[in-house]
């Protein structure tokens, strides 16, 4: 993909609670060519550093249930935790562009539905 490539125009930036499949997609994206920033949100306080760090052109939102986090890495972490991920997340979530449900998705299939999504933004 060359720098004159459209996906390069805009920056996409991925946000959502650990294990949800962030640092997976945007390896995949950038693979595609596509300027991507992975957004550790989740850890923040500031309720829009998302915005303020990144200010991406498109944020999407990608999302997974405690049980499923549980399953995909091995996390020290209690559902409370999760909640509070959640909750800090609220801004973004509020403001994202896409947001996706990546429990019952492969990771194909997430990058199929982002990707179409990024392409009729352009």
């Amino acid at each position: 993909m060359n720098a004159d490539s459209p996906n390069r125009s805009l920056l996409v930036g991925l946000v959502g609670p650990c294990a949800s499949g962030k640092t997976t997609l945007a390896v995949r994206l950038e693979m595609l060519g596509w300027r991507v920033k992975h957004i550790a949100q989740e850890h923040s306080y500031v309720k829009d550093m998302w915005k303020r760090v990144t200010n991406p052109d498109v944020l999407i939102f990608l999302d997974a249930s405690y049980p499923v986090t549980l399953q995909r890495r091995r996390l020290d972490w209690q559902e409370a935790d999760w909640a509070e991920q959640q909750r800090r997340l609220g801004h973004a979530r509020q403001h994202a562009n896409f947001y996706i449900d990546t429990d019952t998705l492969t990771i194909e299939q997430v990058t199929e539905k982002v990707v179409e999504f990024l392409q009729d933004a352009l």
